[in-house]
């Protein structure tokens, strides 16, 4: 157990390196080839409520993404960190007048005074960051389960419809295989600047 969680750790501090390294007109140009990477997936051409996030320590931008949607009239939201309940997500619409402040990890999220919220569960689809991921949709992220747990209700659940789950991700973070855990939610698959990895149903 301990050897798997040092391994995880070392994984995360090399492959978060990794990322940071990618020059701005490089992370530019991966932004875009994301765009065109979700534009050919039917989940995304037929959701209109999309879950996505503002990109920090490297992370591939979904800005492009974001414009593309609100130019076709779908609603984007971006996750908050629940005020009471640890580890937990809400999600709060992102228009071009939301207010946006720094949460505890210096994360911009929007402000939740007098903001509506939308339940995990009632996402068409969620585009949500990570920090490495394998061809069979496995996913690893920071380590605080936010997602794994405001999304449990996804678990053994992918081939049943209700909301899609896609991971966000630059090629250069793909590794041959990772250890899921119970607890992991599964993906449909992983989007980079280059192509879809479709998850092993």
């Amino acid at each position: 157990m301990t050897q798997a969680i040092d391994f995880k750790k070392s994984l995360r501090r090399q492959m978060r390196k990794a990322r940071r390294s990618i020059k701005p007109a490089q992370q530019r140009q991966h932004a875009k080839g994301l765009l065109s990477t979700l534009r050919r997936l039917t989940q995304f051409r037929r959701s209109q409520n999309i879950a996505l996030y503002l990109p920090s320590d490297g992370e591939i931008s979904p800005e492009e993404v974001i414009d593309y949607c609100r130019k076709l009239g779908k609603q984007c939201y971006l996750p908050v960190l629940h005020p009471v309940r640890h580890n937990r997500l809400w999600f709060i619409p992102y228009n071009k007048d939301t207010v946006l402040i720094n949460n505890i990890y210096g994360i911009k999220e929007p402000s939740l005074i007098k903001a509506p919220r939308r339940p995990a569960w009632a996402l068409d689809l969620v585009l949500l960051p990570l920090v490495a991921f394998d061809e069979e949709g496995g996913r690893l992220g920071m380590g605080g389960g936010y997602y794994d747990r405001t999304f449990a209700f996804k678990q053994g659940w992918r081939k049943s419809g209700g909301t899609s789950l896609i991971g966000l991700a630059h090629d250069l973070q793909k590794v041959e295989r990772l250890k899921t855990e119970s607890w992991d939610i599964p993906l449909e698959g992983i989007a980079t600047e280059t192509r879809f990895y479709r998850a092993i149903q």
